[in-house]
């Protein structure tokens, strides 16, 4: 069993990663702003199983295998970058229902559950954060154990920023409800979204 002091560290990882500003929070906040909380919760489940089954696929070697092939490394890199400023655009240029209920829009849906989870292998700070938790607290005799309890921190921990991250959300739609107002508030959303790619692909 794992330590008082590595549970604390793991811990404490997964939540400064997990809830700080980046691709998935702000989707789910942009989600819940939309779509209202209920049909915005299988994309939250979807990231928070996506990306501990990452976790463990990169502790057991699929970081190693795509390091060995730079070059698919980098594709993969701008892949995601690609696809997020796309979900950006469609965020920014999305047009609410007009007379819909706060939390609510026309013409558009949030991610399902399996496309949440799929997206975290496209999402270049998921990578970051997967090949750091790993090198930081897996290894050893240990290293299977470490890295399921580390895979469940992080779903726990996940799903408890997400879920947040979307209350945000839905508590700015019901502030904002004018629809010109929630379309600012989706700007805003997809900005930081755009943003948040700047200092992943930087380095």
């Amino acid at each position: 069993m794992a330590d008082a002091a590595w549970l604390a560290s793991a811990a404490g990882f997964a939540l400064a990663m997990a809830a700080t500003p980046g691709p998935n929070n702000a989707l789910a906040a942009t989600a819940a702003a939309n779509f209202g909380l209920r049909r915005s919760l299988p994309q939250v489940i979807g990231v928070s199983i996506g990306f501990p089954v990452m976790l463990v696929l990169v502790a057991i070697g699929a970081a190693g295998l795509l390091h060995g092939m730079p070059g698919l490394m980098l594709g993969l890199r701008w892949l995601g970058a690609a696809w997020m400023l796309w979900l950006a655009w469609g965020i920014a240029t999305a047009v609410p229902g007009a007379g819909a209920a706060p939390g609510t829009a026309s013409g558009a849906r949030p991610m399902t559950l399996l496309q949440a989870a799929l997206f975290q292998w496209v999402n270049p700070k998921a990578w970051i954060i997967a090949a750091g938790a790993v090198a930081a607290y897996t290894g050893g005799a240990g290293l299977l154990r470490d890295t399921l309890l580390l895979a469940l921190l992080f779903a726990v921990v996940t799903f408890a920023s997400l879920l947040g991250w979307a209350m945000i959300g839905l508590g700015t739609a019901r502030l904002l409800r004018a629809p010109a107002a929630l379309r600012w508030f989706n700007r805003a959303m997809a900005a930081l979204l755009v943003a948040s790619l700047v200092p992943l692909l930087a380095g």
